[in-house]
């Protein structure tokens, strides 16, 4: 029995034969989609399902970030002043200074701000550097999620070198120095995918996250040639230990990865970060023989907005490229249509070709790209039969979205996030007229105002919410930026 039926909809299905369906109708059951076509043969067919009226609404796939950050959202624009910087201004933090409760009310908050941007699945690397020497803080963040409705992919994993890598842990008002080895960190991994894979009917996965796929070089920076020579006992370590792992468990891994990266781990295929089981961030830098690598390995790559990682060589050999926001710090958010402009303007200056990134190409990057980036590309990413009902209703009916024709264009080139209406998850209404229909919004960021501030008090670190700038063109500083330092541990 049907229990749900979508009419009049501009439906954009993102199905194999690419249809734009002007009158639409979606018809769910249950967590699926049984029947997609014209209003008139469908509600001939399914007399007496609920109705939800969309007219004058744009119904596409829901959403799918294939990366972003847990923690971010609770750091927005901190240290976004001094981007040099910036790594090492919050790294410290995440591992330093953040409790449980942090990370519980930053998976609340990134819910519903992914949920309000039609994000139905969202990937969520914990902190910068991943951070898994305690697995509560990846499965609190999950709570937030789970109760709000919507995917995710949390991810976690084994920070870069050096290992052991220092970490705090707070007791109260009392933190406690640990030096967590390697092995600690992926049995905190482990102790997350054991914990929290498959729960929420599904809706929450977790992906193995060593930093980067190569600790021994650079983590967030292209490594020179001269420089990326031969991979070390560590870089190989890694390798075959997550591989072992994710194997064990049966989870995909996610990682990034930069130039000199992917040559340096093609070296040893065995212990090579590299594969259909694979997705890759950022992947700036890389060289046209890397991207043959990926290519001939069926290793996906998640892109941010952004011109200088080789989308177009990579798309050009046939690497799946899904669009992500890398949100929400510090000057991101994860609004997925202004990620996709943002995208397309960087390649198109790039390359000097206004005719890069089409419409089209951008929203499925966003949609099916994104889901088989990612392992479901069997179920999520396109209104088809058979598929979870995961959907995002984009109003259309406001000056800046009229006039209704050309409408991939019109998402694509004109819409934001705040202009999602509806989102259905797994069959499930969870945001209603731009509104979360599970949980309280106005609590959730309470809480993460409080916790926000918590933060920055315990790390001291006020002087990192810098003034705008007025007046100048070009930021200048009084003094040296101040670096966070691990707290001061008394006996």
């Amino acid at each position: 029995m049907t229990d749900l039926l979508l009419v009049h909809a501009c439906l954009i299905p993102i199905d194999r034969d690419r249809r734009i369906i002007e009158d639409g109708a979606v018809a769910i059951a249950g967590d699926r989609i049984v029947e997609v076509g014209p209003t008139a043969e469908l509600e001939r067919r399914h007399e007496g399902a609920r109705r939800l009226d969309c007219t004058g609404r744009a119904v596409i796939p829901g959403l799918i970030d294939a990366h972003g950050h847990a923690g971010h959202s609770l750091i927005k624009t901190l240290g976004a002043d001094t981007p040099s910087l910036w790594m090492r201004i919050v790294t410290p933090l995440y591992f330093h200074y953040t409790t449980p409760e942090f990370w519980l009310a930053d998976g609340y908050l990134s819910a519903v701000d992914r949920l309000r941007q039609g994000v139905t699945c969202g990937v969520s690397v914990v902190g910068s550097a991943p951070r898994s020497d305690d697995p509560s803080f990846a499965i609190n963040h999950t709570r937030g999620y789970a109760a709000a409705g919507i995917r995710e992919i949390v991810c976690t994993g084994p920070a870069g070198l050096p290992w052991p890598h220092p970490a705090t842990r707070w007791q109260g008002n009392r933190p406690e120095r640990h030096e967590v080895s390697f092995e600690e960190m992926l049995a905190g991994a482990e102790a997350v995918i054991e914990t929290v894979n498959g729960t929420a009917e599904g809706r929450i996965q977790a992906f193995l996250t060593p930093f980067t796929i190569m600790p021994s070089v650079d983590p967030s920076n292209p490594t020179t040639p001269d420089r990326a020579v031969r991979s070390t006992e560590a870089d190989r370590m890694q390798g075959r230990r997550i591989k072992e792992v994710a194997a064990k468990h049966g989870v995909r891994i996610h990682s990034d990865a930069f130039g000199g990266h992917v040559r340096m781990a093609w070296q040893d295929p065995e212990s090579a970060i590299l594969g259909p089981n694979v997705h890759l961030q950022h992947c700036i830098g890389l060289s046209l023989d890397e991207v043959e690598i990926l290519a001939e390995t069926g290793t996906h790559m998640a892109h941010a907005p952004g011109g200088q990682a080789p989308v177009i060589e990579m798309m050009a050999r046939g690497v799946n490229v899904a669009l992500t926001t890398d949100g929400a710090a510090p000057w991101a958010s994860f609004d997925l249509f202004q990620a996709a402009r943002q995208a397309q303007f960087a390649h198109r200056w790039r390359r000097e070709d206004q005719y890069l990134l089409p419409p089209g190409k951008l929203l499925e990057m966003m949609t099916i790209d994104a889901a088989r980036a990612i392992g479901r590309e069997a179920d999520l990413g396109s209104i088809e039969p058979g598929k979870k009902a995961d959907i995002t209703i984009v109003n259309l009916r406001q000056p800046h979205l009229t006039p209704n024709w050309m409408p991939v264009h019109r998402l694509v080139y004109e819409a934001v996030g705040q202009d999602v209406e509806t989102v259905i998850v797994d069959g499930r209404i969870v945001l209603a007229d731009g509104k979360p229909t599970l949980v309280d919004a106005a609590d959730i960021m309470a809480e993460a105002e409080r916790q926000s501030a918590a933060l920055v008090a315990r790390a001291g670190v006020a002087d990192q919410l810098t003034p705008p700038g007025w007046g100048q063109v070009y930021r200048t500083f009084e003094t040296p930026v101040r670096l966070t330092q691990p707290p001061e541990i008394r006996p």
